[in-house]
């Protein structure tokens, strides 16, 4: 990897194009460097995780929302939308729009933490979308898809947007422009200019991830993810974007990130270096924001070594854990949402103390029961939640920030005290499903949490179908990518009523 030195230069330098962070990005997705197997293989992993999201769903109301609009908007040779046959084709923005929101909504897929956060699977849609418009074979989907989370890893681990309160699809903009670069073997001139489009038009503030948190949620990175479709379209029709997009003195360093004097040290791969990020992103086994990930699971290792435990008996609960866990998710947010038992799903699985409160007394987590209006509301649990805060420990920010893969750590410590002056501590670094964790995800749990999500909502031939496809993704032809998508068992569809809008 080579870092390159990004900083803000007054109009007057004239900077070059070719030391343009922009410029550099668009030349990593024009390099002919072959993939490795084992990032061939964890696309799949990955492809096989994100439809297993999507198909789990398929029947809630910003999915079904974004599919309707989607479905305005049919086209030859078009996309793919989950849910529908796989002869029904949308224009391709649209296509990535649906099948982004769907992918997001349970916020249940793959993850990247550093100086930013990133949901890296995001690239997914678009880049698909893209690849069956244009008639691409499964190793071209391979290529830009292994773009797309190179870029946006390498982004995430330089450039902090959440520190200004920029929303972090801003890294996902420019990361799925150049993965549809390099999918369609587009020049560095036309990737570069896409790039800066979908830079762009894709900042916007992080308010759609505070307080009440809203449906937007889940379409923000599905938005992004059109944005980069749109921004190639232009940039192959000779359009051109705001240059330097993240250099200019009135560009988006200095109006929206660190200002005139910032300077960030961002890593690319060399010429002819392999693109490994995939193997540094991990999944999650748990409908819920990834910082809450190891704590879910200490929360099941306590409710099994200590079942008794209940709101009368507990005193506090207070986790011991990172800057983000504690300001993002946790009390130091000062949101009063996060202990109300009427707030929104969007807005529970951003709380620990309400995910760590469920996990602890149920001993498990489901991506539906535990949102459940009647689950948050239970009185046992409103008071035991009302007791648990969070701290933030340097320490454990530390660990969240390294970039030694043996220390890097998402989890904390938490100390429980109960009524008659008992202490109960415990930590935990990873998730159980992280690389280094207790249980590792590989092939075997990703279809095995496909199968899961896709039980009832997907007939068992079709199961068998994606499956048997998105495995054999590799030697895919142009015809048999249509099947990177899943069709939901007759009638399914039917039973949520699409909402009626403009289109």
């Amino acid at each position: 990897m080579k870092l390159h030195s990004v900083r803000v230069h007054p109009s007057s330098d004239n900077l070059a194009r070719q030391d343009q962070l922009a410029w550099k990005i668009a030349e990593v997705a024009t390099d002919p460097v072959e993939v490795t197997p084992e990032a061939t293989d964890m696309v799949i992993n990955r492809i096989i995780d994100n439809a297993a999201v999507a198909t789990a769903s398929l029947t809630r109301a910003p999915v079904v929302a974004a599919r309707s609009q989607a479905e305005a908007h049919p086209y030859q040779p078009g996309a793919t939308v989950f849910g529908l046959a796989s002869d029904r084709r949308l224009s391709p923005e649209w296509a990535a729009w649906a099948n982004g929101v769907a992918v997001r909504e349970l916020d249940y897929h793959d993850t990247f933490l550093a100086a930013d956060y990133s949901h890296p699977g995001d690239n997914i849609p678009p880049i698909l979308a893209v690849a069956q418009h244009t008639g691409r074979g499964g190793a071209d989907l391979v290529r830009g898809l292994v773009t797309g989370y190179e870029i946006q890893v390498d982004l995430v681990k330089a450039i902090s947007l959440h520190k200004h309160k920029i929303d972090h699809v801003a890294h996902l903009g420019p990361s799925a422009a150049a993965g549809i670069g390099t999918l369609l073997g587009l020049d560095t001139e036309t990737i570069y200019q896409a790039i800066g489009q979908a830079l762009h038009t894709t900042t916007a503030t992080r308010q759609s991830r505070k307080g009440e948190i809203s449906t937007w949620k889940a379409h923000a990175p599905a938005f992004a993810g059109k944005m980069a479709v749109e921004a190639v379209d232009r940039a192959m029709r000779g359009q051109t974007s705001p240059t330097p997009i993240y250099e200019g003195e009135d560009g988006v360093i200095a109006w929206l990130l660190d200002g005139p004097d910032a300077h960030y040290e961002v890593p690319l791969p060399e010429r002819g270096e392999t693109r490994r990020a995939i193997l540094d992103s991990y999944t999650k086994e748990h409908s819920a924001e990834y910082q809450a990930q190891a704590l879910i699971d200490l929360a099941r290792k306590l409710h099994r070594e200590h079942p008794a435990l209940t709101a009368e008996q507990v005193k506090s609960i207070v986790i011991h854990t990172s800057h983000h866990t504690h300001y993002v998710i946790g009390s130091g947010a000062n949101d009063p949402q996060k202990y109300d038992p009427t707030a929104s799903r969007e807005t529970l699985d951003h709380s620990i103390p309400y995910i760590f409160t469920v996990a602890l007394q149920d001993g498990a987590w489901h991506h539906v029961d535990s949102y459940a209006p009647e689950r948050a509301a239970r009185p046992d649990t409103v008071a035991l939640w009302n007791k648990v805060t969070t701290l933030e420990d340097p320490e454990w920010t530390r660990r969240y920030h390294s970039t030694d893969p043996a220390e890097k750590a998402f989890g904390g410590r938490v100390e429980i005290e109960l009524v008659d002056g008992t202490r109960i501590v415990d930590e935990i670094a990873v998730a159980d499903a992280h690389p280094l964790g207790a249980r590792p995800f590989a092939r075997e749990q990703y279809v095995a949490k496909f199968r899961t999500l896709a039980d009832g909502v997907l007939e068992p031939a079709e199961i068998e179908r994606f499956l048997d496809v998105a495995q054999r993704l590799p030697e895919l032809s142009a015809a048999e990518l249509a099947g990177l998508t899943v069709t939901a068992r007759p009638g399914l569809l039917d039973t949520v009523p699409a909402p009626k809008g403009l289109f």
